[in-house]
């Protein structure tokens, strides 16, 4: 369930085409130690939207192997009062180089409705390799993994693209490189829990699993300032759909300024 809550995805190119390494080269520009945002996920299987759990992303800097890294955790649990229907306790930590953004180290411990995985994964960025459950697996230069999209994509100048333009990336998730875009639809005002914000739509393409359908059905805002931190995701499920709105923050790296008013 969460992985693709984290894949708040987001997160460039002429109207309906690719953009070479979308996801390469780019600096950071909105990321910094002791960020963090907090998410109300909501379930709704008719005309009601239930609160179902939360997530929260920590940001911390640390020293990895002599490289100098941001240490981001992403927590998500259903509350025990919707542990019945869908019990989620996830965690997923990446290890991203300061200075590309990309990662070094990734780990998933999930158990989702007594569905468990726990994996390791380490990058060597020089021989375009992954190592995973004692394996090796050739990957592209600017690979990714769950979480490091997030923040990777938080860093993209959106104003640069047309609405429909299509920004191509590669995961590696499950021991497997999934081509995967993101679509740019354009500005939009929205009204969450939280308040009204000046906003950035875009559209994951997702990969089918046991709750999501494969598409663009997923729509995500992200404020329209320089932190590009996500406000809403709404998305159908195999049974009802869900939505996640941002709640709190903490320290982020500029004024959330795409704030028209707070509710």
């Amino acid at each position: 369930m969460m992985k693709w809550i984290w894949v708040l995805v987001f997160s460039w190119c002429s109207y309906g085409t690719l953009a070479k390494d979308g996801f390469c080269h780019t600096t950071n520009q909105c990321l910094q130690a002791g960020e963090m945002i907090r998410f109300k996920i909501y379930y709704n299987l008719s005309a009601l939207w239930v609160p179902a759990g939360e997530a929260v992303f920590n940001t911390k800097l640390t020293d990895l192997k002599g490289t100098k890294v941001f240490h981001i955790i992403g927590d998500g649990r259903t509350y025990d009062t919707y542990d019945w229907i869908f019990k989620v306790r996830d965690r997923y930590e990446t290890f991203l180089d300061t200075a590309t953004l990309l990662p070094l180290k990734f780990i998933r411990d999930v158990n989702e409705d007594g569905y468990k995985i726990f994996n390791h994964v380490t990058f060597n960025r020089e021989y375009k390799k992954a190592y995973s459950n004692k394996k090796s697996f050739d990957v592209p230069e600017c690979v990714q993994d769950v979480l490091s999209a997030i923040y990777y994509a938080r860093n993209i100048d959106y104003g640069k693209y047309k609405p429909g333009a299509k920004i191509p990336f590669t995961m590696f998730l499950d021991d497997e490189v999934y081509h995967l875009y993101i679509r740019y639809v354009g500005k939009a005002r929205i009204k969450t829990k939280y308040g009204v914000f000046n906003a950035i739509k875009i559209q994951p393409l997702l990969i089918e699993g046991t709750l999501f359908k494969g598409g663009e059905d997923m729509v995500v805002w992200v404020s329209d300032d320089r932190n590009h931190i996500p406000l809403r995701v709404e998305s159908p499920i195999l049974v009802g759909s869900i939505k996640v709105d941002m709640m709190s923050y903490a320290n982020l790296r500029h004024p959330l300024s795409s704030l028209v008013r707070k509710l």
